[in-house]
């Protein structure tokens, strides 16, 4: 199958986070845009909904402590529920 060349301007943060995703995932980045590409051919049109979301501040500020959360090292992880379980009742000691 022949191909053609297209460019793109993309926020590099956001290029890279996809590209993550992407490798994650077993693809790459050509690949997920012409998966993309494809669906919306067949679909003939975006195939995912296209809107703002409505969220509540407290929403929003719960979604950021989340992430901020998530990024932390000294956050502790846990592999099983029963790890966490344990650490929970260590807790109570």
């Amino acid at each position: 199958m022949a191909t053609a060349s297209t460019h793109v301007r993309i926020d590099p943060d956001l290029k890279e986070q996809a590209s993550n995703l992407f490798a994650e995932l077993g693809t790459d980045m050509s690949s997920a845009i012409n998966m993309f590409l494809r669906q919306c051919v067949m679909r003939g049109g975006i195939p995912f909904a296209i809107e703002k979301p409505r969220y509540s501040q407290r929403t929003l500020d719960a979604m950021e402590e989340a992430r901020r959360i998530s990024r932390d090292p000294s956050t502790p992880r846990y592999h099983t529920m029963e790890e966490y379980w344990a650490a929970l009742a260590e807790d109570d000691e």
